[in-house]
Parts: C-alpha cells; sequence; structure tokens
C-alpha cells in the first residue's frame, strides 16, 4: 500500500512543482482608454447689443434749426416793421379816447393802449375784440382800423361808433366818454348854426 502511494506522489510531483513555480499567464492588455468625450458646445452667445444708439445730432439738424430761428426773426422783424407808425400816426393816436364807454342800446366799448406796439390799441365789447391803429382822414375825425378784421372805430367831438364794414353793419353807436357826453350836452345848450342861417332868404 505505501508502495503505491509513494508511487502516486512520484507521479503527480512533477505537476505540482510546476504549479508553484509556473507564471501566470499575461492578462489581456486593459483596453484602450474610452475615446475622448467630445468637446462640450460653446454655450457662450455674444450677448445682443441692447443698448440704442444714441439719435445723431448731425450737423444738417443743427444748420436746420438755425435757419429756422432765423426765418422767425426776419418775420418778427418784417412784422415789427409793418406795424411801425409815422410820427403823424402817432400824432394822431395821442387824440384817442380809451376807457370804458357806454354806448346806446346797453352797448359798451373799452379801448386800451396796446403796451407792447406804440400807437396801437385793443378795442373789445361784446362779442368783438379787435387790434387797431390811427388812420389820418381829411375830415379830421379820429379813425382806427383793423384792417384783417374789417373794422373801424370812429371818434369826433361828441360820440364815437364802431363799425364792420366787411359785415356792413354798424356793431355799437353813440359811445361817449365822460368828455364827450360833456361836449354833447354843450352842444345841445348851444346848437351850432345850420349851413342856411345867415342867409337871406326872401
Amino acid at each position: 500500500m505505501k508502495t503505491l502511494v509513494a508511487a502516486a506522489l512520484i507521479a503527480i510531483a512533477p505537476a505540482i512543482a510546476m504549479a508553484q513555480t509556473g507564471t501566470k499567464p499575461a492578462q489581456k492588455a486593459a483596453p484602450k482608454t474610452a475615446a475622448k468625450a467630445p468637446a462640450a458646445k460653446k454655450t457662450t452667445t455674444t450677448a445682443k447689443k441692447t443698448t440704442a444708439a444714441p439719435k445723431k445730432t448731425t450737423a444738417a439738424n443743427s444748420s436746420r434749426t438755425q435757419l429756422k430761428s432765423a426765418a422767425t426773426q426776419v418775420a418778427t422783424g418784417f412784422a415789427a416793421a409793418g406795424a411801425a407808425l409815422s410820427p403823424a400816426e402817432l400824432a394822431l393816436a395821442d387824440t384817442v379816447v380809451t376807457g370804458h364807454m357806454p354806448c346806446e342800446l346797453g352797448a359798451y366799448v373799452d379801448i386800451q393802449k396796446d403796451a407792447t406796439s406804440p400807437g396801437h390799441f385793443h378795442v373789445t365789447g361784446k362779442n368783438f375784440k379787435y387790434h387797431m391803429q390811427p388812420v389820418a382822414t381829411s375830415t379830421g375825425a379820429v379813425r382806427l382800423e383793423d384792417q384783417k378784421a374789417g373794422a373801424v372805430w370812429v371818434q369826433i367831438a361828441n360820440k364815437s361808433m364802431l363799425l364792420n364794414q366787411k359785415q356792413g353793419q354798424r356793431l355799437a353807436d353813440e359811445c361817449m366818454s365822460p368828455n364827450q357826453v360833456a361836449v354833447a350836452e354843450s352842444m345841445k345848450k348851444n346848437p351850432q348854426p345850420g349851413l342856411l342861417d345867415g342867409l337871406n332868404t326872401k
């Protein structure tokens, strides 16, 4: 029996020795590293410009503004020149009766000097307003006119009246200042001689 065991050990001894001293078979090479991950897409985008471009203040715009201003000044100058009165008209303006004047039928006329335009007057009343200037007459009456509106103010010693020539109507009549009232009373007491007075009639 011992002889059989010994023979078996002798038979398997080389396999055991080989197993103890043998090298392990080489491990397979590690798989290649994973392919590089694709580069991340660029997420940064150019921010949109939100700032509004400043308006162009070009030389052309500035030039237009200057021209408009100059034109306005020239027009104003022409208007002032057209409104300027002659020395005779300014002297006539000094004889205009100003103030609030009652007229017949409950009407009234108010005449005030224009502080910004020498020799001119603001003539106002119910439902009318005129800007007038003196006009020389051959009769000696004081006459104011608003040529655009067609209005005429006629002043004589004892009364005044306002006419609208365009409309062909009398806006106010028998208008009197205190001085004109006094003159009218004097004329009643001392009537002026008629054209035929003093002539010998047969």
